[in-house]
């Protein structure tokens, strides 16, 4: 399980959850089953694309059950081994900044979200709405989707990995990847279940929730 160096200590949670264990299997079971609520309601397309606004909006939707702080900028700083994402200082301007940023090619979308992972706006589940905050994006502006199953996990979490330095990596994985079945059900489910076995979360399967 991927985890934050100030996540040692179990996150306050709706559910007074006190297990570490038991708390991912609940963060599992409920955000997923809210994903897929999102997407068959139709909630999803009145997300604001590319925007922070609608990162915000995704991230509440995934975890509002689960967590007070659910689309909810971060008050504290995270890090993740070596690497110290956004200072909390900077953060409100860093958001504002990629607000900003262009999203008419494939390579400015995925500058986008690079920097939108640098940030990462969120004390918990940053990875896991920021995937469906950048399919979005590249649905409507390249009418492209990414197929997640197409992706290795290890290749995925090194190319994101280094994607702070050099995204050169992280673009061509992501590529390869695209698919124009955009409106495919199947494609996000199956998303869903890749993006958070990218975390360390592969208990359920979207599809039995």
């Amino acid at each position: 399980m991927m985890k934050n160096e100030e996540a040692m200590a179990i996150l306050k949670n709706k559910l007074e959850i006190t297990s570490q264990l038991e708390l991912n299997k609940e963060e599992e079971r409920i955000s997923k089953r809210n994903a897929k609520r999102l997407y068959d309601s139709g909630k999803i397309n009145k997300i604001k694309i590319g925007t922070f606004a609608g990162l915000q909006q995704i991230h509440k939707a995934l975890f509002s059950d689960i967590y007070d702080f659910a689309g909810k900028i971060r008050d504290v700083n995270l890090a993740k081994g070596n690497f110290r994402f956004a200072p909390l200082i900077y953060l409100p301007q860093s958001l504002k900044a990629i607000d900003k940023m262009p999203q008419a090619t494939f390579d400015q979308i995925i500058e986008k979200y690079v920097e939108m992972n640098i940030a990462h706006p969120f004390r918990e589940g940053n990875g896991r709405a920021t995937r469906i905050w950048l399919d979005l994006i590249l649905k409507k502006e390249l009418k492209k989707v990414v197929d997640w199953s197409k992706i290795d996990k290890s290749d995925y979490l090194s190319a994101m990995e280094r994607s702070v330095v050099k995204d050169v990596e992280i673009k061509h994985l992501l590529k390869s990847a695209l698919t124009d079945k955009i409106n495919e059900r199947e494609i996000f489910m199956k998303g869903i279940d890749i993006s958070y076995y990218y975390e360390g979360y592969d208990e359920f399967k979207i599809e039995d929730l």
